[in-house]
């Protein structure tokens, strides 16, 4: 895996609306790097021999029965969209016009 750097770290945040000041946005290069780096590490343990779970401890998991329901009426759903258009949610363009 290739090192973040702050220019990446920039354009996620451009991407997700988020504010960064320059030094947050060098200090987050720097801590995703070092996860990018443990999960390099994690990646190269050989995990053949080990059998999958889906939680550390054994955990009762309680199933509900696999039926259909009726949907949410669409007012409910919206009832607390900051922004609508009819039936649904407006929420601001994230990608360029050159990625969609």
């Amino acid at each position: 895996m290739g090192r973040i750097d702050r220019a990446e770290v920039e354009r996620i945040a451009e991407l997700a609306c988020l504010e960064l000041a320059p030094d947050e946005a060098e200090r987050m290069a720097a801590e995703l790097a070092a996860i990018l780096g443990y999960v390099e590490q994690l990646a190269a343990l050989d995990t053949d021999d080990i059998e999958p779970t889906d939680h550390a401890l054994p955990l009762a998991t309680p199933f509900r029965d696999d039926r259909a329901e009726p949907p949410l009426a669409p007012e409910r759903a919206l009832a607390n969209a900051p922004e609508r258009d009819g039936f649904a949610f407006v929420v601001p363009r994230v990608l360029d016009e050159d990625e969609s």
